[in-house]
């Protein structure tokens, strides 16, 4: 049986993400995320070392509306010292606890590790050639800012790179997402908006993410009746380079008929991320699936 707990006694939820990245500090960010739906809404801002640290310098959370366990943001400020890597979800759910709105506190620490993927701190001199070279400029500073980039989708694999050489490949990058000026705010801006509906025998996922280089509109049908994706389709209206991260999009139409249970997420590991697919992709169909029990 399909279901959802963010569905008991309606039809539609509805969850909002608003991110954004501050340059406050010479060697830090500081990022805030605001998560708001139907029943509750939190904050949480962290101050966070770039690629390759990853390491909170501190952390303050506050309830913003509804019924939110006060404790549980009260503990967050204990993620200082800890590092966004592997084992970093772990301490958010071991901090936040189970209490009401804490889990809002859980995905609002995702959504920071995520956003410190977005920006980083290169030397000035290093994006004085930026324009002029192009995609090619950029997706090299790209492996330089980050640490974790390499193969860690179809973009920043050996075939990716290749596309570069074959093709007209455009970007939104621009120099500030790699050295921005000291004191900037918003440097870097997103906004997810995740969807559930249930139409009769349909039950309808939805998820949006737009940010400076990224937008994506994605949509999910499950057949209740018989437990399979029916539909599954993703309109990508912004890439970070265009011409390369195209490739993998396609992938999402292989969810179609698939059983949608509790391997689901599992798979998609495999069909829509990894070095052949697409980082982004995977993460908003996984998010999604989140919201389900099976």
């Amino acid at each position: 049986m399909i279901t959802s707990p963010y569905l008991d006694g309606r039809d539609r939820y509805e969850r909002s993400m608003e991110g954004w990245v501050d340059n406050t500090h010479e060697d830090a960010f500081t990022h805030t995320v605001r998560l708001t739906d139907d029943d509750a809404a939190v904050e949480l801002v962290a101050v966070c070392t770039p690629s390759p640290g990853y390491e909170v310098r501190e952390a303050a959370a506050r309830a913003l509306a509804g019924a939110v366990d006060p404790a549980a943001g009260a503990r967050l400020w204990q993620l200082g010292g800890a590092r966004m890597v592997a084992g970093f979800s772990r301490r958010l759910v071991d901090l936040a606890g189970s209490g009401p709105g804490s889990r809002l506190f859980v995905d609002a620490g995702i959504e920071i590790a995520r956003l410190a993927r977005q920006v980083t701190k290169l030397p000035r001199e290093a994006t004085a050639g930026l324009h002029a070279g192009g995609a090619r400029a950029c997706w090299d500073l790209d492996t330089t800012g980050w640490i974790d980039l390499p193969g860690s989708c179809f973009t920043y694999s050996p075939a990716g790179r290749a596309l570069l050489e074959t093709r007209p490949v455009s970007t939104p990058m621009v120099a500030d997402l790699y050295s921005p000026p000291p004191g900037a705010r918003r440097v870097f801006v997103r906004k997810r908006v995740m969807r559930l509906v249930r139409t009769g025998s349909r039950l309808h996922l939805f998820h949006s993410m737009h940010d400076n280089v990224h937008g994506f509109d994605l949509h999910v049908e499950i057949n209740l009746e018989d437990g399979t994706v029916a539909a599954a389709d993703s309109v990508t209206s912004r890439l970070p380079y265009q011409g390369i991260c195209t490739e993998p999009q396609g992938k999402i139409a292989s969810l179609v008929s698939q059983p949608a249970d509790g391997e689901l997420r599992k798979r998609i590991q495999t069909q829509l991320g990894g070095a052949g697919g697409c980082a982004q992709l995977y993460d908003l169909t996984a998010d999604l699936l989140k919201l389900l029990s099976f």
